[in-house]
């Protein structure tokens, strides 16, 4: 058994995406490391279909973001229940963080998971024994010319 990793959202939505392909490789790579045990949640299964449908330059079919969603799904989920989410909303406020971010936090930690990878909070920083880390700090970013 591996390091124990969440993956929020956005990691497998640029997967997913040709909007930055740089992105798209990092998370690539992140996604076949053999020696982490990936989880995700519910919630994140949701997001990432109405992001990946609506969101992204050259949005997926909803058939073919099912069935996206379904090979996600074969990760471990963590399902999101009366207790994680009255909970979250507490770390949420102890926090001073989002509910969704702190639905995912809540069930990064609940799960077991040292890591937690996302874009969308503080990298480096510790919450609720979860060390957040942005996979795609360090990455080129294009400039217009």
């Amino acid at each position: 058994m591996g390091v124990r990793a969440f993956v929020d959202t956005n990691v497998f939505v640029h997967l997913y995406s040709s909007d930055d392909p740089a992105k798209r490789d990092v998370a690539r790579d992140l996604l076949s490391h053999d020696d982490m045990d990936l989880v995700l949640s519910a919630q994140v299964l949701n997001e990432f279909y109405g992001a990946v449908t609506r969101k992204i330059t050259s949005p997926l079919s909803p058939g073919d973001a099912r069935d996206a969603v379904g090979s996600l799904a074969e990760l471990e989920v963590v399902p999101v229940t009366r207790n994680l989410v009255v909970d979250a909303l507490d770390a949420g406020q102890s926090y001073q963080l989002s509910r969704w971010d702190s639905l995912i936090i809540e069930a990064a930690s609940r799960s077991g998971c040292e890591i937690l990878f996302t874009e969308g909070l503080s990298s480096g920083v510790i919450l609720r024994g979860v060390t957040i880390t942005n996979p795609f700090l360090g990455q080129t970013v294009a400039e217009d010319e």
